[in-house]
């Protein structure tokens, strides 16, 4: 009276990337570049602004972790799904506590890549290594 299970794929998926998968990622990018453009829009007036040179390497360090996430994600690695969003979380964090501004473009981004994740990434998972 054992039943026998089989493994069911509610996902009829293939390796091929998709405009939806390119175009989710795309739009990460986007809303990353955003991001990055604000964080050089800080550099330039960062004497103005009396913010320390040293913020911004730690900064610019997250902003290339963030690209390189979505770079592993493209490439079906499961590290960058984990590292994405970690790096964009800290971004916005970090931008809270030292300089006191809420990123919309980061809330945003998050609310993209959970959005995108559950359409895009989640279908595709079988193929990250």
């Amino acid at each position: 009276m054992e039943k026998e299970y089989k493994e069911y794929s509610y996902f009829d998926e293939d390796p091929k990337k998709g405009w939806g998968f390119i175009l989710a990622l795309a739009s990460l990018l986007l809303f990353t570049f955003m991001g990055i453009g604000l964080d050089l829009d800080e550099y330039l007036q960062h004497k103005t602004l009396n913010i320390p040179e040293g913020y911004f390497y730690l900064i610019f360090s997250v902003d290339a972790l963030m690209i390189l996430g979505i770079v592993l994600i493209f490439f079906y690695r499961k590290i960058g799904i984990f590292l994405f969003p970690v790096m964009l979380l800290l971004h916005f964090f970090m931008h809270n506590y030292y300089l006191s501004t809420f990123l919309y473009s980061d809330v945003t981004n998050l609310f993209l890549f959970t959005g995108f994740g559950m359409l895009a990434i989640i279908p595709k998972w079988k193929f990250f290594r």
